[in-house]
């Protein structure tokens, strides 16, 4: 018997059939239609659908089945009906913003220069602080439950960041989403095939329009199906993939209420605002996994500082780098998220620097204990 321990390699000619597959309607009975290729859905069929047992299974089960295998991004028109609460919120975002403005702080981006695009990081937590009442009836919407439930199962953790794409803005990069799409190609490989396949299964995203959305103000670009292109995270940065996204993606208009929800494997990117006056605002939902995170609770910082002194002295008698390499990976937390994006933003880069970065330096720079302290107290206060 082989073993594989690298990546499954696709392959461009897989990819390029992938994204042409047709979408049938009939492998898609509760959705109301099909546009460009992507399944919409009645808002008030899914709010139907929540009381009742035998259709919420159906739908669940359905949208499982589209984001894994089908198209990888369905619509829900009307997601959130009631305007005075869409536009409550949007009042709140834009007072936001314009703080943000006021203050001079630059909240980065992942896929967009820094500035092009208005961002809140933490919407949710600061809407819930600034508008509970607000917060209660947006998040109490019973399709934005569902969509989760659909993919992650209960016990999900949400969390939102507003982007406003304002006049003139350019379109983005077309990328996949967190956890591996937030990795450079290089620090992706070194993940097994196992994790490729996982990665997409422990988030879903999702938006909300807090405008009309037409065309013309750029919309999200979904390329449909690629979702299940398995080595897509090595390699969709590559030119001849890029160019077919340039060829097949579709946009979807949207109205102030409707919501998307999509893979984090598949290939998207916002659009370029063409307008001279809609700054084009939604809310972008990313749902976690309940399963995602440790099974007891470490103070790293403490363990760190403990073991540096005795590492700093296996190193002096000859230790190998890919044992203290091994010793930094036990004891220092090697992934930059969940952080506070305000204060640690990816500004040059897709991730800020995670724990493990910081302690590797200390360890390649012989920093005193004082300054290795200082320096996770200032990791810890930032996040």
């Amino acid at each position: 018997m082989t073993v594989s321990t690298g990546i499954e390699r696709t392959g461009f000619e897989a990819f390029a059939q992938l994204t042409s597959i047709e979408t049938q309607p009939t492998d898609w009975p509760l959705a109301s239609s099909v546009r460009h290729r992507v399944p919409v859905y009645d808002g008030e069929m899914v709010r139907e659908a929540a009381s009742s047992p035998s259709t919420r299974r159906a739908l669940l089960a359905e949208w499982a089945m589209l984001l894994e295998s089908g198209p990888g991004v369905f619509v829900i028109e009307r997601a959130l009906p009631d305007r005075a609460v869409l536009d409550e919120a949007t009042r709140t975002f834009t007072e936001m913003i314009e703080a943000q403005h006021r203050s001079g702080a630059s909240a980065g981006d992942h896929f967009a220069k820094p500035g092009a695009n208005d961002r809140i990081w933490n919407a949710f937590e600061k809407h819930a602080l600034a508008d509970p009442d607000n917060f209660v009836r947006y998040f109490g919407s019973p399709v934005i439950a569902l969509a989760a439930e659909a993919w992650l199962g209960p016990g999900y953790q949400m969390t939102t960041q507003v982007n406003c794409v304002n006049p003139g803005g350019a379109a983005q990069v077309a990328h996949r989403d967190f956890h591996l799409g937030f990795m450079s190609p290089a620090q992706a490989e070194r993940f097994p095939s196992v994790a490729h396949r996982l990665s997409p299964s422990l988030t879903l995203q999702g938006a909300v329009a807090h405008c009309d959305m037409p065309v013309e103000t750029g919309p999200t670009m979904y390329l449909p199906y690629s979702q299940m292109l398995h080595d897509g995270y090595v390699v969709f940065g590559q030119a001849e993939y890029q160019e077919v996204f340039a060829s097949r993606y579709v946009q979807l208009p949207l109205l102030a209420g409707d919501a998307v929800f999509f893979n984090p494997a598949l290939m998207h990117g916002a659009g370029h605002n063409r307008t001279i006056d809609v700054k084009r605002m939604a809310n972008l939902l990313q749902v976690s996994s309940a399963f995602g995170r440790p099974m007891e609770v470490v103070d790293r910082d403490a363990v760190v500082l403990r073991v540096l002194p005795a590492l700093r002295s296996a190193i002096a008698a000859g230790m190998d780098q890919w044992s203290v390499d091994a010793v930094v990976a036990s004891i220092a937390d090697g992934y930059a998220f969940p952080t506070n994006l305000d204060r640690d933003p990816p500004v040059n880069g897709l991730a800020p620097a995670s724990h493990a970065d910081l302690v590797r330096q200390a360890v390649a720079e012989s920093w005193p204990e004082q300054r290795v302290n200082d320096a996770l107290c200032a990791y810890r206060s930032r996040r």
